[in-house]
């Protein structure tokens, strides 16, 4: 057993005779694995009454013969024509109201019968045929985009009935009482798109409570199409199912699918080459989804993508380097997209481990080879492995929603940024960091960061006042813990407060050109942008001050002793310098700081095995080399060279060291 190697390979789209060429290139790049019939449906059931599985059977026969792993994909991320022409109820009607007709993918209403009736038959077919040869299923593709139906309002509806239970407590929960929206029965209750409730896209709602709700809603849906599937294939098989997810894919709220996935998979497609740090946290919050147990990398670029205005090539030594960090933060399976580029369509161009032209001495192919055989040497070493994070990262796709559909904040505030901006900060530190749901159990970490945590919900309050009272650290932010599960701002004073030390009553807004400088109380002058709490401290020393505008001289960061430990507010959206010293004056406490945590774009994580041995991955995300001292007597994995404790080790630039 070793690190699953390989990708989506889709040999039915060329003819048979390159097949024997493909594996033999496999073979010379170590790939052991392949993800079949990810988008087959319309050859598997070209027509209502009539299956064909000759393609399929080739194909997974010739993967058997090569003695592959297989993942088998039940091929429904896309429908075929024939039943959008059969049943147009299937095609979705999009926010602005528009019925679609056949096309593209992620077209599919969830709620639609014919759907869920076709996706789970074939997929229970294919299931019986191929039960014996599969190592895992993969359900779908990519779940994704929304449908505003008649049949997605009924669901809506019946939906909501078992939310709330009564509309009178609908109508509380949604403030309805504004602007005469009171809802006398569950019919009056239309899908919040831009013909109802939004103004401006589907960010902009009179009602963040309704929209919040068909958002939950959504996810559920697609969620129910997943089920449907995965039912099926469990009459006739046992092994494993996932989806592939999207890191942080804002539609669908995947810690309400965590459960029903046997493992987790996703596909990362950063924005840009500098995004190892936005990488590193979303592997975290992937390992996450599972309390902490491996993911497969089930997508990643070799190359290039297709999809963007502009699609740069990964640079020498970028593929090798981001496949490590995968494996370094979880990873037991490290795949590609595609293994063989396709001929047309708009992912012609899109990078691929054997090009057009199926040579085996392209740069791309010859980087995968090699780091296929890293990978088979390491062996299974790594296979299960665990992250002991001591510091949590609170992640809440509730709260995501919430905050940047809400109307009177700051339009230029995104979630996303505001969390990533702390995980930067600890992972430039070098502390290992579980990225969690909201309801996860919070007793083993030191530290507990909570960002950007607009919705409070259940007794998160408690459980947080509980991490800093048995002397852990809390830090949190401007706009936390302001509003319950319904978007519903709390009347007195919000349930933080006690916690935290300070009350915050009014704050300022400002264009992202706007600056106040916030000093921190060692000295560091650091820049503010966008948002400006008024802090007023009841019991909270002051650690970082305003130095401009009407409140100058006033606190913008607070620290709050409780119990045994603290809990640290920052009021504003401070730049990385000032990010970066917060997070370390809190993770210093704690003794969390990492060995090279002052060697910039240096990054470690640590994994320990099965067997108790704990492995550090060093990883040079530099363009050029960087020299770094060992802090332990080791052996180098990759190479088999001894380090001793003291001894300086240099990384070429992306270079990768694993230390056992």
């Amino acid at each position: 057993m070793r690190i699953l190697f390989g990708g989506d390979y889709n040999p039915e789209q060329w003819p048979a005779e390159v097949w024997d060429d493909d594996y033999r290139l496999f073979d010379l790049a170590a790939i052991n694995t392949v993800t079949l019939g990810v988008f087959t449906w319309g050859l598997t059931q070209p027509a209502e009454d009539v299956y064909d599985f000759s393609v399929l059977d080739a194909v997974v026969s010739r993967a058997v013969a090569q003695r592959r792993t297989i993942c088998l994909a039940t091929g429904t991320g896309a429908h075929p024509a024939w039943m959008a022409r059969a049943y147009p109820e299937v095609t979705r009607v999009d926010f602005e109201g528009r019925k679609h007709a056949f096309g593209a993918r992620h077209n599919s209403c969830p709620s639609a019968p014919a759907f869920r009736r076709f996706s789970a038959a074939v997929a229970g077919r294919i299931a019986q045929r191929y039960r014996d040869v599969v190592t895992a299923w993969h359900v779908g593709n990519e779940y994704g985009g929304a449908c505003y139906c008649a049949r997605c309002a009924a669901g809506f509806r019946d939906w909501l009935r078992q939310r709330h239970g009564s509309l009178a407590a609908l109508n509380d929960a949604w403030y309805t009482r504004f602007w005469s929206h009171t809802f006398g029965d569950w019919d009056e209750i239309e899908p919040p798109n831009a013909l109802t409730e939004h103004w401006r896209g589907p960010d902009h709602t009179a009602f963040q409570g309704i929209t919040l709700d068909y958002r939950r809603f959504m996810s559920d849906a697609m969620l129910a199409n997943f089920r449907d599937e995965k039912a099926a294939l469990r009459r006739f098989s046992d092994a494993p199912v996932t989806t592939n997810l999207m890191g942080m894919y804002q539609p669908v709220d995947y810690h309400r699918w965590a459960a029903d996935l046997d493992f987790v998979s996703w596909d990362n497609y950063p924005p840009d080459e500098f995004a190892h740090a936005r990488m590193a946290f979303t592997h975290d919050l992937m390992r996450g989804l599972k309390g902490g147990d491996p993911f497969w990398l089930m997508e990643q670029t070799p190359s290039t993508t297709a999809s963007r205005a502009v699609n740069p090539v990964k640079r020498p030594g970028v593929l090798r380097s981001w496949s490590w960090q995968a494996v370094a933060h979880g990873a037991d399976a490290v795949l590609f997209f595609q293994m063989r580029a396709g001929r047309g369509a708009c992912e012609k161009y899109h990078g691929a481990v054997i090009g057009h032209s199926g040579r085996a001495d392209t740069r791309v192919f010859r980087e995968v080879a090699a780091l296929g055989a890293e990978l088979r040497d390491l062996g299974d070493l790594t296979i299960g492995a665990r992250t002991p994070a001591r510091v949590a990262l609170l992640f809440d796709w509730d709260s995501w929603w919430a905050l940047e559909m809400t109307d009177g904040l700051n339009r230029h505030l995104r979630y996303q940024e505001i969390v990533l901006a702390y995980h930067r900060a600890v992972w430039a530190a070098g502390a290992d960091l579980d990225a969690l749901p909201v309801t996860a159990d919070l007793d083993g970490y030191d530290v507990v960061l909570a960002p950007a945590l607009h919705m409070l919900k259940d007794d998160l309050a408690e459980r947080l006042a509980g991490v800093a009272a048995r002397g852990g650290t809390v830090l949190t932010t401007f706009l936390s813990g302001l509003v319950d599960a319904h978007a519903r701002a709390y009347l007195g004073d919000p349930p933080l407060t006690s916690l935290l030390g300070v009350r915050v009553d009014e704050w300022d807004a400002r264009e992202p050109a706007v600056v106040n400088p916030v000093t921190l109380t060692d000295g560091t002058v650091t820049a503010a942008r966008l948002h400006f709490d008024l802090i007023t401290p009841l019991t909270a020393s002051v650690e970082g001050t305003y130095g401009a505008d009407f409140y100058a001289g006033t606190a913008a960061v607070t620290r709050n002793d409780y119990g045994g430990g603290a809990a640290w507010y920052v009021g504003t959206v401070l730049d990385r310098a000032g990010v970066d010293r917060v997070v370390r004056r809190v993770l210093d406490r704690h003794g969390l700081l990492g060995p090279y945590a002052d060697v910039p774009e240096v990054e470690t994580a640590v994994r320990v095995t099965a067997g108790g041995v704990p492995l550090l991955f060093v990883l040079n995300h530099r363009d050029e080399p960087v020299e770094i001292v060992a802090d332990r007597d080791a052996t180098d994995l990759l190479t088999g060279t001894p380090v001793s404790c003291g001894a300086t080790l240099r990384l070429a630039a992306r270079d990768v060291l694993i230390l056992r």
